[in-house]
């Protein structure tokens, strides 16, 4: 490859990586600067479930798989605030964007679709990151921490977070007001969060209900994040990650075929 052949590549990659920087900051900067909203309610509604699950309900509780309740359900609380977290903010951010017109004057900029879609799903990814590190913080505060495996930890956490980042920017194309923007957090994300082992280890339920609970994707999510903490799983690990970077590039396939269609991207 010749010196002017470097060149030219390294001339066409730096403005797309200076716009997919502006982007993040952009969206860093608004998690920051409306905190009260992006990062505050998560941990006080998880503080609140510590309190009431850990704590009073979680005392009268027999220990799972060796582990007082309360650590046990710290992992699926954390993650439980890990997908809410990403989808809304992503979900509002790339709505917000489209009904202010913010939307097209990316879409006509040279940036790629993929570039587009990378800034907001960054924005996601650091929100959610920083409220898990918020959530744990509040968690020391009502149990010790166990770590089995940081590593797994950290990639489950960042894997989850991308997952849940496109869901939201898929949601935020098809929606067409505000209230299809919180269809489907009540109605399909918030039912799969709470069937999803945050609070029960699915080992203890009858073998049809538990057929029934493998078919829901969190629950291989918050026990791949459990297993970082306390080295123990319901599902397999394996799977757990198969399964979370098989939806990531399903999710990442549809936004791009949705944005390449133009389907939803204007108001």
């Amino acid at each position: 490859m010749t010196i002017s052949t470097t060149s030219k590549m390294t001339q066409h990659r730096a403005p797309i990586l200076i716009g997919f920087l502006t982007m993040l900051r952009k969206e860093t900067t608004r998690v920051f600067r409306i905190w009260s909203q992006t990062l505050l309610p998560p941990v006080v509604t998880t503080s609140l479930y510590f309190a009431i699950f850990g704590t009073f309900i979680g005392s009268q509780v027999a220990a799972i798989d060796g582990f007082s309740y309360i650590l046990f359900i710290v992992p699926g609380l954390v993650m439980m605030a890990v997908i809410t977290s990403s989808y809304s903010n992503v979900v509002s951010t790339f709505f917000g964007a489209k009904m202010q017109r913010y939307l097209e004057k990316l879409l006509v900029s040279p940036l790629p679709n993929w570039v587009v879609i990378a800034g907001f799903v960054s924005g996601g990814v650091v929100r959610a990151l920083l409220v898990a590190v918020l959530v744990l913080i509040v968690a020391l505060f009502f149990t010790h921490l166990v770590i089995f495996n940081a590593l797994i930890i950290l990639a489950a956490a960042v894997l989850t977070a991308i997952l849940f980042s496109l869901a939201g920017l898929v949601n935020g194309i098809f929606a067409k007001s505000f209230d299809g923007i919180n269809i489907v957090p009540t109605f399909v994300l918030t039912p799969l969060t709470y069937l999803g082992g945050v609070f029960y280890s699915v080992n203890k339920l009858p073998p049809f209900f538990r057929d029934i609970s493998l078919v829901n994707p969190i629950l291989y999510m918050v026990n791949a994040f459990r297993y970082g903490f306390l080295g123990v799983s319901d599902v397999s690990i394996r799977t757990s990650f198969a399964i979370m970077i098989a939806l990531i590039f399903a999710l990442l396939a549809l936004s791009l075929w949705l944005f390449q269609k133009g389907n939803g991207l204007k108001s």
